[in-house]
């Protein structure tokens, strides 16, 4: 796991706007008349109809949509009972989840009431607000009572998701380990380490899954929870099945199963080994297991392990389930989340481990293949299906149970709404990092004089994404280091022009000299073009030293592209290079060219660069769906540029017949499937969603990607060179450190493509 460091995270929080979730406006607002339909004198009409049926409350506000985030901050985290100020960054982060997985809106409220009645009435009181409740953060027992209290008197979806949770991801995990196992849940014992909240509610979803209260033994910091005890509030009595004290290590011999939800370190190799054939052990600790994750498979083989990392196989995850949860609960807008629901659930996601994983989850975990099995039993958090496996399960169940008070009628369609909501997440970047730290490259840092430079290079590091090597004079690298506190320790640092290197520059001098010598050059420049760090970084790739570079945030664009032209060179076949740019917005990943590079290409030039941005675009394992732009549609207006948009469609139908990709076209009907299917139904682009831009000249895309930059939320990555036969990137003059991590992460995946 990526270390955070303390100042980094108080950026994060702090830096542009302060928090990390807004409101946006989902109307227009333009004009006076817009304002007007939007508050007084329009709003009254919505206001009437509501009052005369409360139910159209869904159907004039985002009620339908708005989840509540709610907490009063007496268990946040590890950190305890740290007050509901304390607790909003938190809270903040549960919506941004909510919204990236499963496009639900959140607004976070932190409640100032210890008191559980207090706590009650007043979420009561706000309830009419929102279409479900997520607790988040409340500590038991008073957790039990203010759920069962809001679930029984609220006719919302109501969930404290530090109990259900990790009930239900493990509850999932658990029926798939048993069945590779062999064995079944009425059948095996259970030692619980911890007896919060998420403990009680995992033993009591496993006793719904057929596990038996007799066959538990679960312990809290005072020990076992047994008969004699006479310390036991309510909710822990029911899992006093024993009546005399057992040891913790002794409660190993004879198990089948434990479930860490405890503390770190708190279990042996020897403790493991007493366990019977095929034991199961989730240390869902964090971040440092109850045993770790080597140590606990080291102990035997044929152990079955899952932890709450993200570093090792079957993660324990929340967010595979109450993202999903709610959708499918406020989707049909059950009157509660019920025992049957959680149930679908935990079906729905052990089903989906056993599926065939698709190809993006596979590279982004650097895997040839994943499928069920010991290090496949648990989903993918990244998984794009989890949204429309477990949703509708959820929804289906609310039916069958009876609280679904607007039954979903078209099952495929309801699919489809989902799929389209994946666009509003970040799985793209997600995807390109986790494949990078799968097999991380040496990415040289041309200017790592830059403060920018080497904050991302100690991220990149950080995030095992990248083995920097930094280029430049290492002193002033070296103070910069020093003065801002930057952890790069073992780093290589390169000075190209220092006495050391003259052996390494002579040798890239003449290497660059055979390549260049009828060009103008003489082995005395090549060698001194050296001392340059473009062109040396550039032979570094090039002679193996290194695997991929980034440079140019202090350097014109052409100043960083023509040395590595000179140096690395075309992949083969290709005679034209490009540059493409990446933008996440809340459509998807959108893929505009050329944005860089060329002047006013030809329609064969336009044929090839399309061709050539396809292929990139297919290695992030995604399909492109190409519209050729311009001021005409298909033929409405005459002009060069038109007929070359037109001349380039028809080179590229030849040579790559089944790329999805039409113009000349309009930017709107591009990227207006409505508008598309209305006017232009004969188009290969209708009921297409279009994913990436072709422009006729380097002005047209330089342009339109730089307001795109500036006008949505999303990050931009780029420009990516297409093109070079090995991975040099040119950053943006000023690039931020964010902006430099993400060119690097594809700096990484080009070469592990190359």
């Amino acid at each position: 796991m990526a270390k955070i460091r303390k100042q980094d995270a108080l950026d994060y929080h702090s830096s542009g706007k302060p928090g990390k979730i807004e409101v946006v406006p989902t109307k227009p607002y333009a004009s006076q008349r817009d304002l007007s339909l939007a508050y007084s004198p329009g709003v009254a009409e919505p206001c009437l109809k509501i009052a005369e049926s409360k139910d159209d409350v869904y159907k004039y506000t985002s009620k339908g949509n708005l989840v509540a985030v709610i907490s009063n901050g007496t268990a946040v985290l590890g950190l305890g009972n740290i007050g509901p100020e304390a607790s909003k960054p938190v809270m903040e982060g549960k919506g941004l989840l909510f919204k990236i997985f499963a496009d639900i809106d959140v607004f976070d409220i932190e409640v100032d009431a210890k008191d559980p009645e207090l706590f009650i009435q007043t979420v009561k009181a706000i309830a009419p607000t929102f279409g479900g409740i997520n607790l988040e953060d409340i500590k038991a027992p008073e957790a039990f009572e203010i759920e069962r209290r809001l679930k029984e008197e609220l006719d919302i979806p109501v969930m404290h998701d530090d109990q259900h949770g990790t009930a239900i991801i493990s509850s999932a995990g658990l029926l798939n380990a048993l069945e590779l196992a062999n064995k079944k849940f009425e059948d095996v014992r259970i030692v619980f380490s911890g007896a919060g909240a998420a403990a009680q509610s995992c033993a009591q979803l496993y006793c719904s899954l057929g596990a038996k209260v007799e066959n538990i033994l679960m312990y809290d910091s005072k020990g076992l929870i047994y008969k004699g005890r006479t310390d036991l509030d309510s909710s822990k009595q029911k899992f006093a099945s024993l009546d005399e004290n057992i040891a913790f290590e002794d409660s190993f011999e004879g198990t089948d199963v434990f479930i860490g939800l405890s503390k770190g370190g708190i279990v042996s190799k020897e403790m493991v080994r007493k366990m019977n054939n095929d034991p199961i052990v989730f240390a869902l600790a964090n971040p440092d297991p109850e045993i770790g994750y080597n140590e606990a498979m080291s102990s035997r083989d044929d152990i079955i392990m899952a932890t709450g990392r993200s570093d090792h196989p079957n993660q324990v995850n929340n967010v595979i389930g109450f993202p999903f949860i709610f959708r499918g609960a406020i989707d049909v807008r059950a009157t509660t989340i019920n025992e049957e629901m959680k149930l679908a659930a935990v079906r729905a996601i052990a089903s989906l481990a056993k599926e065939s994983v698709p190809e993006e989850v596979i590279e982004a975990y650097g895997e040839k293949n994943i499928y069920f099995g010991k290090e496949q039993f648990i989903p993918k958090p990244i998984d794009p299906r989890l949204i429309y496996y477990v949703a509708p399960a959820v929804a289906r169940a609310a039916m069958e149970s009876g609280v679904a008070k607007e039954p979903i009628q078209d099952w495929d369609a309801y699919e489809a709404i989902l799929k389209n909501r994946l666009g509003l997440d970040n799985k793209l970047i997600n995807n390109i990092t986790e494949k990078a730290q799968r097999s991380p490259k040496r990415v040289v840092f041309a200017e790592a004089d830059n403060l920018n430079i080497l904050k991302a290079a100690q991220t990149s590091m950080e995030e095992g994404v990248a083995i920097p090597i930094l280029l430049g004079r290492e002193t002033k690298i070296r103070a910069l280091i020093e003065e801002f506190n930057i952890e790069l320790e073992g780093v290589l640092i390169v000075d190209p022009k220092c006495e050391e290197e003259r052996p390494r520059r002579k040798a890239y001098g003449l290497e660059f000299f055979e390549r260049r010598q009828r060009k103008g050059m003489t082995e005395f420049e090549a060698v001194q073009v050296m001392r340059e760090r473009n062109h040396f970084g550039s032979m570094m790739v090039e002679m193996g030293d290194a695997d991929a570079m980034v440079s140019g945030i202090t350097r014109n664009y052409r100043d960083v592209i023509r040395p590595a032209i000179q140096v690395v060179g075309l992949q083969k076949g290709v005679t034209k290079i490009a540059g493409m740019y990446i933008l996440n917005t809340k459509r998807g990943p959108l893929f505009l060219a050329d944005t860089t590079i060329n002047l006013n290409p030809t329609a064969e030039d336009l044929a090839e660069i399309t061709s050539n941005v396809a292929k990139t675009i297919r290695k992030f394992k995604v399909t492109p769906r190409v519209a050729l732009l311009s001021y005409s549609n298909f033929g409405s207006s005459i002009g060069e540029d038109a007929k070359k948009m037109s001349k380039a469609v028809k080179l590229i139908k030849e040579n790559d017949p089944n790329l999805i990709v039409d113009g000349e076209v309009q930017a709107n009907f591009a990227l207006n499937n409505e508008l598309m299917n209305e006017q232009f139904s004969f188009s290969e682009l209708a009921n297409k969603k279009v994913n990436t831009l072709i422009f006729p000249n380097l002005s047209s895309g330089n342009i339109a990607y730089k307001l795109l930059q500036e006008m949505t939320d999303g990050d931009a990555i780029g420009p990516i060179v297409v093109g070079l036969r090995k991975s040099i990137h040119v950053l943006q003059l000023g690039a931020s450190v964010r902006e430099i991590i993400n060119m690097v992460k594809i700096a990484v995946v080009d070469s592990q493509n190359k």
